[in-house]
């Protein structure tokens, strides 16, 4: 059974290689590997955030709709103010970031639902993000595409190597630091937390902060990745990262979380989005699929818990 829950992700991911290997003619290339490297980082920095969100007990659905609005941010200052790349990112981090504090001020010290706080805020940030771009795509250009060309000599981007190092942070986070032991105290049980003599509410307010900053991390992956802004990216994000996350060993009941697992779920959804692409599927069948994927996870999220 150990052996089973150890290594069935890579299994499966593995299975869906070789399915759509033999299925497509090109699935297994390097163009094909190059492509999903390139959209691959955007999921990483979002799904990681959910994962410490989940940990806690919370839920995070606003993310999609920051990472449209940092996209947004960026491209209106870079474009239409005339401001420095390194500003514009600068200011949608800390902007995203102040979205992020209201989500975890709200769901903690107001002892708000999570749910509730994020799918408001989702709207005000996908409307947002609509207002400050003028509901137009902004070309960008060269000056951030960059961030996702193959580097010279070691075959991946910036992007990649940076959602890499996240990966690694959260991991060290989460499983040798104290702040990580709180984490997984809280989402287990928040009342015996407190009797420890750990202190929810800022712990709660820090990983909702942190998901939002690497929201906005998404939405410059996303940028750099089209060459321009996009108000309407990220629709459907947060449900992808919370699937990634289920199917990575976390439990949507907190307490209980990986961020290396979470990594392995994005690659699965990151692989069955290109192969089922490559196979004709049509976009409407491609949500059924992940709506089924959803579900099967949160049934595999179950039966974790019970065994």
């Amino acid at each position: 059974m150990q052996f089973i829950k150890n290594y069935f992700l890579v299994i499966v991911l593995f299975a869906l290689i070789g399915f759509f290997s033999v299925q497509t003619n090109n699935f297994f290339s390097v163009i094909t590997l190059s492509t999903m490297l390139s959209q691959l980082p955007a999921l990483t920095f979002v799904a990681v955030g959910m994962t410490l969100v989940l940990i806690v007990g919370g839920i995070d659905l606003s993310v999609g709709s920051l990472m449209a609005l940092s996209s947004a941010i960026i491209g209106v200052l870079i474009v239409q103010s005339g401001f420095s790349f390194q500003f514009a990112v600068i200011c949608a981090l800390l902007l995203t970031m102040m979205f992020g504090c209201i989500n975890g001020a709200l769901s903690s010290w107001m002892k708000l639902p999570s749910f509730i706080v994020t799918l408001g805020m989702l709207e005000a940030a996908r409307g947002l993000s609509y207002v400050v771009s003028d509901s137009q795509t902004l070309y960008v250009g060269a000056s951030v595409q960059g961030l996702t060309d193959p580097i010279a000599g070691i075959g991946i981007s910036v992007m990649m190597l940076l959602a890499f190092s996240v990966v690694i942070i959260g991991h060290v986070l989460l499983n040798y630091t104290v702040f990580g032991k709180h984490l997984i105290a809280i989402g287990s049980n928040k009342k015996a937390a407190v009797m420890s003599g750990i202190r929810p509410n800022p712990n709660i307010l820090i990983v909702f902060v942190i998901s939002a900053f690497l929201a906005a991390l998404a939405g410059l992956a996303n940028l750099s990745y089209l060459g321009s802004s996009d108000p309407n990216a990220g629709l459907g994000l947060e449900l992808s990262a919370i699937a990634a996350a289920v199917i990575g060993g976390t439990s949507l009941m907190g307490g209980r979380g990986t961020v290396l697992g979470t990594f392995v779920g994005v690659l699965i959804i990151a692989v069955l989005n290109s192969g089922l692409a490559q196979m004709g599927v049509s976009e409407p069948s491609k949500r059924i699929i992940t709506g089924v994927v959803i579900v099967l996870a949160v049934l595999l999220d179950k039966w974790r818990a019970n065994n």
